[in-house]
């Protein structure tokens, strides 16, 4: 009797171990879909970046300084390693000369009538407003994820199979509000 009550016991542990384990790695695959679905926004907002830039660049011949700015935070968003601390880092310069660049549109009658230019400022509306979703959903999974880790009983079993903290998204002050688009 004694050894039937030691095997029911076993299992149970077992099963609730396993269901701490399976829960873990629930909570870690949501961060990572969380944190691809803000990449493919930003890839986004940056493959739209260049054809803004073109577009103005016809209307503004003289605003070189600016379109260079949007250009140089591109890159350096394309080129920032693919972590959340980096990608934040890339987007507070990003999105500042973006505004730069609707603040200088203000003074082109013609760019700011051009169908092209205002499909384009739309996209990029729509887009931001998609990156501040994601990197909300984002955030909220790392929530989610550290919790459960940090939390007893799943502490002790993130430990043994080493589930590791995870980066927030913070994209700073720059990133709070789209940039404006409004003429």
């Amino acid at each position: 009797m004694s050894l039937l009550v030691i095997v029911i016991l076993v299992v149970v542990l077992l099963l609730v171990f396993a269901s701490l384990y399976n829960g873990l790695v629930r909570k870690r695959n949501a961060v990572d879909n969380g944190w691809s679905q803000i990449d493919v926004q930003l890839k986004r907002r940056l493959d739209l970046v260049p054809n803004l830039v073109e577009t103005v660049k016809g209307y503004a011949e003289h605003e070189r300084e600016t379109l260079e700015a949007v250009i140089a935070a591109r890159n350096s968003a394309v080129s920032a390693p693919d972590t959340p601390g980096a990608q934040a880092a890339a987007e507070g310069p990003l999105v500042g000369a973006l505004r730069q660049l609707f603040a200088v549109a203000e003074a082109y009658p013609d760019l700011k009538a051009n169908a092209n230019f205002l499909a384009l400022q739309e996209e990029l509306t729509a887009t931001e407003g998609r990156v501040a979703y994601a990197r909300q959903f984002y955030n909220d999974a790392v929530l989610r994820y550290h919790n459960a880790i940090d939390q007893v009983p799943g502490a002790f079993v993130a430990k043994m199979f080493s589930f590791g903290r995870r980066e927030y998204f913070d994209a700073g002050p720059e990133a709070d509000a789209a940039p404006s688009v409004s003429f």
